[in-house]
C-alpha cells in the first residue's frame, strides 16, 4: 500500500509539470500564429425578418458562407442602434442590398 501511494505522488509532480507544459505550447502557438482569434464560429443570423423600411436603416452587413456559416448573412443596423437579420433571399432585402450599394458608388 505505501508503494502504491509512493508511486502516485512521484507521478502527480510530473502530469502537473506536463500539464503546464502543454499550457505553455498551445498560448505560445496562438501568438505565434498571428492571426486574430475569431470569438464567433457560427451563424450570427438564427432567425431572419422578410424586410424592414429602408428609411429605418443606417447601415448592412452582408457576409458570404464561410467555414462559420454555410448562408449568406445579411445584418442590418438601425438607426436606433439595434442590429436585425434579414432573409437575403426576399425580394425587399435584395432591393434594400441594392439600393445601399447604388447610395454607396454615388458618394
Amino acid at each position: 500500500m505505501a508503494r502504491a501511494a509512493a508511486a502516485a505522488a512521484s507521478r502527480a509532480p510530473r502530469l502537473l509539470r506536463a500539464a503546464l507544459l502543454l499550457l505553455l505550447l498551445v498560448a505560445a502557438a496562438r501568438r505565434a500564429a498571428g492571426a486574430p482569434v475569431v470569438s464567433e464560429l457560427r451563424c450570427q443570423c438564427l432567425q431572419t425578418v422578410q424586410g424592414i423600411h429602408l428609411k429605418n436603416i443606417q447601415s448592412v452587413k452582408v457576409t458570404s458562407p464561410g467555414s462559420h456559416c454555410a448562408q449568406t448573412e445579411v445584418i442590418a443596423t438601425l438607426k436606433n442602434g439595434q442590429e436585425t437579420c434579414l432573409n437575403p433571399e426576399a425580394p425587399m432585402v435584395k432591393k434594400i442590398i441594392e439600393k445601399m450599394l447604388n447610395k454607396g458608388k454615388s458618394n
